[in-house]
């Protein structure tokens, strides 16, 4: 009785054939496994507005525009009580506190909010326009630069 021996070669060749069996194995699994679902559709306006903080976010926007800023400050300290989800909004929420606290003279809270802002909203940033206002804008200007050590 005879004994075959195979050769490196041949071992090598088994080896190669048994990787790709169990790499072909492992992908057709992933292949088998159910699609992660889609996102769920964002929020639509009439979802936002039963919420109330961003409902009071809204009506402090609309005094804001409409120049009633009394009405404006109370709606928008409401809308950050009641804690709007969105780090934009707060932001938001916070820029238009510093714009009132502003012009009516009271720069420690300006200077406040927009910190604020920034700590809602670490993207957040004044448009040209916005940053060049002759109240706001330097106290704007003189948080955005960095402190000297």
């Amino acid at each position: 009785m005879t004994l075959h021996r195979a050769t490196p070669a041949a071992h090598a060749a088994r080896a190669a054939t048994a990787a790709v069996v169990v790499s072909l194995t492992l992908l057709l699994a992933a292949c088998s496994a159910p699609p992660k679902p889609p996102p769920p559709p964002p929020s639509g306006l009439a979802e936002l507005m039963e919420r109330p903080g961003e409902r009071a976010l809204f009506d402090g926007i609309r005094a804001y525009d409409d120049g009633q800023y009394p009405q404006a400050e109370v709606a928008l300290r409401k809308a950050l009580a009641a804690g709007l989800q969105s780090g934009r909004d707060r932001a938001s929420a916070h820029k238009l506190l510093a714009f009132i606290t502003c012009t009516s003279e009271r720069p420690a809270e300006c200077e406040a909010a927009f910190r604020a802002a920034r700590a809602a909203d670490p993207a957040f940033a004044l448009s040209r326009s916005e940053a060049g206002h002759p109240l706001w804008g330097p106290v704007y200007r003189k948080l955005a630069t960095p402190a000297a050590p």
